[in-house]
């Protein structure tokens, strides 16, 4: 099991990255289109559907570390444990949340300029969620860092 938890641990660590930097061209592309009043072209629509696939690979991974993590299993009175128990799947399912709604959303609007709105919306409320939740990882968990790979 704790191979698995290694393997597992790593490899959410790691995709944190793709998911990020998808997140951050997925939305600045979308307001550059929803500003700038650009059709929205299939490109657009792959980036954000890979966007979306990322973010849920994320969640698989994080899902499955949620319940063998022994940072789940610390007490919910301590600000880390809190944290990794509760305000952090939470704020991470809401972001995932955002990023599908704003794709599912986008696909049935008609409108290029309207389809970039609600991925700017969505995306990037996901994307300030997420931002929030690193910043109190950090402040709850002192061996962690922004970027760091833990």
């Amino acid at each position: 099991m704790d191979n698995l938890y290694g393997i597992l641990k790593s490899a959410h660590s790691g995709w944190r990255y793709i998911v990020f930097v998808l997140l951050v061209v997925a939305v600045i592309n979308a307001l550059s289109g929803w500003l700038g009043k650009k059709t929205y072209t299939e490109g657009n629509r792959k980036l954000n559907v890979f966007t979306l696939i990322s973010a849920h690979i994320q969640l698989l991974f994080g899902l499955v570390l949620y319940f063998i993590s022994p940072l789940t299993k610390l007490p919910a009175s301590e600000a880390i444990g809190r944290y990794w128990k509760m305000e952090h799947i939470s704020m991470m399912i809401l972001a995932i949340i955002l990023i599908t709604i704003g794709n599912s959303k986008s696909k049935k609007i008609t409108d290029g300029v309207a389809k970039h709105k609600a991925i700017a919306i969505f995306f990037g409320l996901a994307l300030v969620i997420i931002i929030g939740a690193i910043f109190m990882m950090v402040k709850a968990d002192p061996s962690k860092t922004f970027f760091g790979v833990s």
